[in-house]
């Protein structure tokens, strides 16, 4: 097993490897307000650990620079004021190169720290949650790396790889779940997010969950069947983005010469009908459920089902950044967990019981309980040993730029 100190080095390398592909310029692009640049990730991890280890618990540690404090914050309102979210993108200093040697700053000091103090349990918490965190964007830096290079005319690549192979898909099925209370939530062992807990009891009225997640060939049908020009399949704030942002198809979909490709981290490629879907907003989600006369299920329905599958999948271990769906097996359910996040129809809501941690770090979660749906799973994009079962993912209902895909559900009776 790690110890703490190996662990923090391992992370913190790994977030450097998903940079490794990138030239000096793609560091500083950002392509939306939802998208941050590279450098500016690179950056705020680091700080996180500066705020809230060293600053609180190494009384040597000296910053490298003061102002990085205000240019890195991102919403963590009790530790001090922030810059402009929608500007990172013109913060043409620091350079890349004194980025990362902000990081080697902090890494000295951090692990200095850790082989002198990291038995202590204050420590060792706050610690765990920077870790955690710092996996958070090393999968946000993939998506918002996919989303800069996508408004390139040129749709440059992130890295030149083969395309994973895929497998034929099975016919879509369900598999009945019983009535009755289940238990939803971390149940203590080991490291979780305060949004995950209390665990308590959920009752569950009957229910199908499909066996595997919607794959493209299914959404096209969707698509050419004039989902995306009918009203009724659409949320009154679904059909007003729709109308308003022009969608015809999933994010990153493309129709030329009556093939349709989609833009991946390999560049341009053909669309593959039995790859699962992704890129799809809560909205599109809703709607296309609604076509196909079944629904999303909610996060309890999904974490009860998903709770007699081990959470093995496709995840970003192998730096392979596009989804494919393991077919083998004998689980009742296949890719629940990674290749896409899959959303739920529950709101992003606290559990009964839940109270939000003190200090700056309670807004780490609790904060953004409102107008966000939650998502179940993990992806292609996000490190293996950061989820789990009681995992809760959320975004806006019209976020597309994660790795967001679709698992029905049908009532029974």
């Amino acid at each position: 097993m790690l110890s703490l100190a190996d662990r923090y080095r391992s992370i913190r390398s790994r977030t450097e490897d998903i940079c490794k592909p990138l030239s000096v310029e793609d560091y500083v692009i950002q392509s939306m307000e939802d998208v941050s640049p590279t450098k500016w990730h690179l950056a705020h991890t680091t700080w996180f650990f500066e705020t809230f280890v060293l600053r609180e618990f190494d009384p040597s540690y000296v910053p490298l620079n003061e102002q990085y404090a205000f240019l890195f914050n991102s919403y963590y309102v009790q530790a001090g004021q922030r810059f402009s979210r929608p500007h990172r993108g013109l913060l043409s200093r620091p350079r890349v190169d004194e980025v990362f040697a902000y990081r080697r700053h902090v890494d000295d000091s951090m692990i200095r720290l850790l082989s002198e103090a990291g038995d202590r349990e204050e420590i060792r918490g706050v610690v765990e949650i920077g870790l955690n965190h710092e996996q958070q964007h090393q999968e946000l830096m993939v998506t918002d790396i996919k989303h800069v290079l996508s408004i390139n005319p040129l749709l440059p690549t992130y890295r030149e790889l083969q395309i994973p192979s895929h497998q034929s898909l099975e016919d879509l099925t369900f598999t009945d779940m019983e009535e009755g209370i289940c238990e939803i939530g971390h149940p203590g062992d080991g490291f979780a997010y305060d949004n995950e807990s209390p665990r308590h009891r959920q009752f569950l009225e009957p229910y199908r969950l499909a066996r595997r997640p919607v794959s493209n060939g299914e959404y096209l049908r969707f698509v050419n069947d004039g989902g995306y020009q009918n009203s009724l399949f659409w949320l009154s704030e679904g059909w007003n983005m729709v109308q308003e942002q022009g969608w015809q198809h999933p994010l990153y979909w493309l129709h030329e010469n009556d093939d349709w490709l989609e833009f991946s981290l390999y560049g341009k490629i053909p669309l593959v009908p039995d790859a699962p879907l992704t890129h799809v907003s809560y909205f599109e989600a809703d709607a296309y459920a609604r076509w196909s006369g079944a629904r999303l299920p909610t996060e309890f329905e999904w974490e009860n089902a998903a709770r007699q599958v081990d959470t093995s999948g496709h995840f970003s271990d192998a730096m392979l950044f596009h989804p494919r769906l393991e077919v083998a097996g004998a689980d009742d359910f296949l890719g629940l967990f990674g290749s896409s996040w899959e959303w739920t129809s529950s709101h992003y809501s606290p559990y009964p019981g839940y109270r939000r941690p003190p200090g700056a770090l309670g807004e780490y979660n609790g904060k953004f309980m409102s107008n966000q749906f939650v998502l179940r799973g993990g992806s292609c994009a996000t490190p293996s040993d950061h989820i789990r079962l009681s995992y809760r993912n959320f975004f806006p209902a019209g976020a597309r730029w994660q790795f967001s895909g679709i698992r029905l559900a049908q009532s029974i009776g």
